[in-house]
């Protein structure tokens, strides 16, 4: 793991990563990944009827451990069905508390992924919200850590990846959401 605390030469470093993961996307990454929270927030707003905050809070609710398909098939689903199912029940309750009509800030916890993830999508503009999942920390790290454990629940570890995924962002000159998307996607697409 990472250490909580890191000195201004490694947080530089990861920084850096992320830059470059950016520079190694394709033209059709960056349009995808630069994409790819609006698309997102259109869904939101489609399978919640207008109501973008509440189909964001589901979604995010109903994300940890899925593909985004099967997240997406999972909200949808909820909304049809009145209900949420088919995840662990700390998820299905907090989506439920949601489509019954708790505000998704008050259900998620916003401090780490589930609730960056649910800002991401409510606001794809947000110029502070990033999502550090597995991928954004091992590119940042320079390293696929695998089934490791990377300690993304400690706020101070989370914060410190967030940090440097806006830094890189103001370099690029985009939102940090977007860099995220963008290196997520070269990530991801570079392994297969």
């Amino acid at each position: 793991m990472i250490p909580v605390k890191c000195t201004d030469l490694q947080r530089a470093a990861y920084t850096q990563a992320i830059i470059d993961q950016w520079r190694t996307a394709t033209a059709d990454q960056k349009r995808r990944g630069l994409q790819w929270y609006a698309t997102a927030h259109e869904f939101a707003a489609e399978i919640a009827t207008g109501d973008t905050h509440k189909g964001a809070g589901v979604l995010a609710a109903l994300s940890a451990n899925k593909s985004w398909a099967e997240n997406c098939r999972l909200a949808r689903k909820a909304f049809a069905e009145g209900g949420a199912s088919g995840h662990v029940r700390d998820a299905i309750t907090k989506a439920n508390r949601i489509l019954a009509g708790t505000d998704p800030s008050e259900v998620l916890p916003m401090h780490i992924k589930t609730g960056f993830f649910y800002r991401c999508i409510a606001d794809p503009e947000n110029p502070d919200a990033v999502v550090i999942d597995r991928h954004a920390h091992d590119i940042a790290v320079r390293e696929i850590y695998g089934q490791r454990d990377r300690g993304l629940g400690a706020v101070r570890r989370y914060n410190l990846l967030a940090d440097c995924y806006r830094a890189a962002a103001r370099e690029i000159g985009e939102v940090p959401c977007k860099v995220q998307a963008v290196t997520w996607l070269a990530h991801i697409e570079r392994q297969r």
